[in-house]
């Protein structure tokens, strides 16, 4: 496609991706966004369209803390984790959004694989 801005990119993969990928009650989807400063994670019942759990990084980078973003991500992945075990979900769905499993993302993934989320 030509022309296309990188944002254009990644929402078309996206699609792909979410025709393929659906939450459920027994198995939610953990859905990640990543912008440019902050990382996003949320369990999502595609089924009810509820947001079950989220968390995000933004409370800690207003700590003025030197922790990296890949950091703060793994911190939100372990968060994420935590309080997914508290609603009883032991099981997602990993949705990236169309970015690559790669830096943020993975250690997200990687530290909510640890916390005990099986995907």
């Amino acid at each position: 496609m030509k022309g296309e801005t990188k944002r254009e990119k990644r929402q078309r993969r996206h699609k792909k991706v979410r025709a393929k990928i659906r939450g459920n009650f027994q198995r939610p989807r953990l859905c990640v966004f990543r912008s440019l400063n902050h990382i996003y994670a949320q369990i999502i019942d595609d089924e009810k369209g509820k947001v079950l759990a989220s968390v995000s990084d933004l409370k800690m980078a207003k700590a003025k803390s030197r922790e990296s973003k890949t950091e703060r991500a793994k911190k939100v992945g372990k968060l994420i984790a935590q309080k997914a075990k508290e609603k009883k979900i032991e099981k997602v769905v990993f949705d990236r959004a169309g970015y690559k499993y790669h830096g943020r993302v993975k250690a997200l993934a990687e530290a909510a694989r640890q916390g005990g989320l099986k995907f």
